[in-house]
């Protein structure tokens, strides 16, 4: 019976454990600028997501926005300040004049890098009915000689890579003060994605003192 318990224990954490994975993010890499020198704590940044899909886009801005407000930082999305018609480019200069009219210190743009999909081949494995039925031999040998096999599956993974840039806009063309690297695994749900992602960065740019 304590046998069984176990075998069972092992499954649900296992289920747990997978259930878990889906969707999380993680950060891949990061990189702060050596030579940036900050004046201070930002207090006013432009919150940027770089995508031909308007409402993805709308949403990713406003929970990146929001997310920095957590850490008092006064953020706005793109989408309310920045005119970008459906499917159309935002002009350079426009963008310029944008942010020195709304004096923003910096800007943190994020922007897909790529999706890979990947299917994998998941061999079934033995399985051989345990201990309960060992008491008699007949018992034993009827358990144990037919060795049980689960079916083989496929199983399919999909990673999201996103790189986010922090950039100080005070002077000059803007200096890159921070990168991110990002995967996402299996989002099935956009929201959840978003807000997973947007309060991963926005914690690991506070961790690294670049806000």
């Amino acid at each position: 019976m304590h046998f069984w318990k176990r075998i069972l224990s092992t499954i649900i954490v296992s289920l747990i454990a997978l259930s878990a994975s889906a969707g999380t993010s993680k950060i891949v890499v990061s990189w702060k600028n050596p030579v940036y020198q900050a004046s201070g704590k930002l207090h006013h940044v432009l919150a940027m997501g770089l995508s031909n899909r308007t409402e993805i886009r709308a949403d990713f801005e406003d929970a990146l926005s929001s997310q920095l407000g957590n850490l008092g930082v006064e953020a706005i999305p793109g989408h309310a300040i920045l005119l970008r018609p459906e499917g159309s480019k935002l002009d350079l200069d426009y963008l310029k004049s944008q942010i020195r009219t709304n004096r923003f210190e910096a800007v943190v743009v994020s922007r897909l890098i790529k999706v890979d999909e990947t299917v994998t081949h998941v061999s079934g494995t033995p399985y051989i009915v345990p201990f309960p039925y060992y008491n008699s031999f007949y018992g034993y040998y009827g358990a144990v000689y037919p060795v049980v096999y689960s079916p083989d599956y496929l199983k399919q993974e999909v990673k999201v890579r996103i790189e986010t840039n922090l950039y100080a806009v005070t002077s000059g063309e803007g200096q890159l003060v921070w990168v991110g690297i990002t995967d996402t695994f299996d989002p099935t749900n956009v929201d959840k994605a978003i807000d997973r992602l947007v309060k991963l960065l926005v914690k690991q740019m506070g961790k690294e003192g670049v806000l």
